[in-house]
């Protein structure tokens, strides 16, 4: 079973700032694209951002200048740097692998378990 594991989710005061992190098997961290999503309450699962193999980025438009992912192949482990943050970014987050090579662990596209973050006064 394809395990993302994702942590640094919390409270955090409108303005401040959070890191969250993805851990993922060398073999899906090394074939995958790895992104964040987030769902609010109510609301559909949106893309926050994404990054390639070869460092290539993408932002949802809004959330760009704020957020910054990056990935680590020493630790395997994707990040996603939340600064300025707002109530409206108020949501569970969800770390995503979608594979750009082939590897030998079945499927094509996994999901981390969800980490909440609250940004409230």
């Amino acid at each position: 079973q394809v395990q993302l594991v994702e942590s640094g989710g919390g409270l955090v005061q409108p303005g401040g700032s959070l890191r969250l992190s993805c851990a993922a098997s060398s073999t899906i961290f090394r074939s995958c694209t790895m992104g964040w999503y987030r769902q609010a309450p109510g609301k559909e699962r949106e893309l926050v951002a994404t990054i390639t193999l070869g460092g290539r980025t993408n932002y949802a438009g809004p959330l760009k200048g704020r957020f910054t992912i990056t990935r680590d192949y020493a630790r395997n482990t994707a990040y996603l740097q939340m600064d300025s943050l707002k109530p409206e970014d108020t949501a569970v987050y969800y770390c995503n692998a979608v594979k750009e090579l082939w590897s030998a662990v079945p499927g094509d596209n996994y999901w981390g378990q969800g980490t909440q973050v609250t940004v409230s006064s």
